[in-house]
């Protein structure tokens, strides 16, 4: 199990909680530390299921700075993400093939079921 983590997040901190109380094991992928490359943004894109702006924090101001509600080419948000990984949405956590964006929290618990 791997959890992309920003400590800075409560929700991501909830999780990451949640994961050690259950005694799973699991990497911690500081992501904003390490930013993730285009191609594993587009792995956890095909594990999520999801679409680039799906996992963007579209309220982040970031997000309104470079315009993004405006990109339809879904390229060019993957870039945008791999670029400004401070738009990515956490915590995020992979078991193999399996993703989920654990907001709420119920979505990790959920998921480790």
């Amino acid at each position: 199990m791997i959890i992309w983590h920003n400590p800075k997040c409560s929700k991501s901190r909830e999780a990451l909680k949640l994961l050690e109380e259950r005694g799973t094991n699991s990497q911690v992928f500081k992501y904003l530390d390490t930013p993730p490359s285009r191609d594993e943004i587009v792995a956890l894109l095909q594990k999520l299921g999801i679409s680039a702006r799906e996992l963007m924090r579209t309220k982040e101001d970031l997000y309104k700075e470079l315009g993004l509600a405006k990109v339809t080419d879904e390229a060019k948000l993957i870039d945008a993400l791999a670029q400004h990984p401070k738009l990515i949405e956490r915590p995020i956590l992979i078991d193999g093939n399996r993703a989920v964006i654990g907001r709420p929290v119920e979505k990790v618990i959920d998921f480790l079921a």
